[in-house]
């Protein structure tokens, strides 16, 4: 059972100061303020969050280990390019305002802003798990994880990946799909993490705790992008409408797999990386 303890963790504090100067001046200052703000306006969410799972839980990705969550930065920026290198076929978003830098300043700007993108996901998703309701979640139904299942999700991966690249106008969703079907198998097969071991018991937490931790964060960077500058906007032809800031209403819908795709790739290139479902419960 999850207790609350009464400690609070200083960079709390140092994350809520962040997290309140950043979105204020991010949304009043003229120009290109984004650039500068982006990223200690996520970090500040981080630190904030970080701090609240560490007080209702006794424990966080900053305590279990600092070295690895600071590396958790690092290693997301390269993934996060990986989905910018698909944008190059399928042009799903572009960002105003980039002609305002050369390109080696942009793309610095860009790296140091994409490395807050699983770290804040990673983050929420703990926090999300340490609420009891959760715990309901861990005798659902049964996913017969069978090699057969396998082999059917890699190559319905790999099919969706080739579909994406040769005609992305009409299939460019798959861009947050393929890589989970893909790398989830892969994973299984070589003895790496891969939430399907746990599926397989009817334990939904981790799927549970990735998707809402995606939809929360994706709620925030669209809010945050809507007033700034330089943004991003979106191209997705046949979901154009009802949009929630910048963000068509059906492309929320691709978070929930974002977040599984980030769980998979992390799994792959960085097995003994954090793992947001290895806290202990007190």
């Amino acid at each position: 059972m999850i207790r609350l303890i009464r400690v609070w963790p200083s960079r709390g504090w140092v994350g809520l100061f962040l997290l309140a100067v950043c979105w204020l001046f991010n949304w009043m200052l003229p120009n290109a303020r984004t650039s500068w703000l982006f990223f200690p306006l996520w970090l500040g969410y981080i630190l904030l969050v970080d701090a609240l799972v560490s007080a209702r839980q006794g424990n966080s990705l900053w305590s279990r280990s600092t070295r690895k969550f600071v590396l958790l930065f690092c290693f997301s920026a390269p993934v996060w390019w990986l989905f910018e290198l698909i944008n190059l076929r399928t042009a799903n978003w572009e960002y105003l305002g980039r002609e305002l830098f050369t390109p080696l300043q942009f793309n610095l700007l860009c790296t140091i802003a994409f490395s807050t993108v699983i770290p804040a996901v990673f983050e929420t998703a703990e926090l999300i798990q340490t609420f009891r309701w959760t715990h309901f979640c861990n005798s659902g139904p049964r996913v017969p994880a069978t090699p057969r299942v396998f082999v059917v999700l890699f190559v319905a991966g790999v099919a969706m990946l080739v579909l994406l690249l040769a005609c992305p106008k009409f299939f460019y969703p798959f861009t947050w799909t393929s890589l989970v079907l893909i790398f989830e198998p892969i994973n299984h097969w070589i003895g790496r993490p891969h939430f399907l071991q746990k599926l397989r018991d009817g334990d939904w937490r981790i799927v549970l705790s990735l998707a809402l931790g995606a939809l929360i964060c994706g709620f925030f960077w669209e809010m945050w992008n809507y007033y700034s500058f330089p943004k991003w906007v979106y191209h997705t032809p046949g979901t154009e409408f009802l949009r929630i800031f910048e963000m068509p209403l059906l492309g929320y819908g691709g978070f929930i797999s974002f977040a599984l795709e980030l769980y998979a790739l992390k799994n792959f290139f960085w097995p003994s990386g954090p793992q947001i479902d290895e806290q202990t419960h007190h």
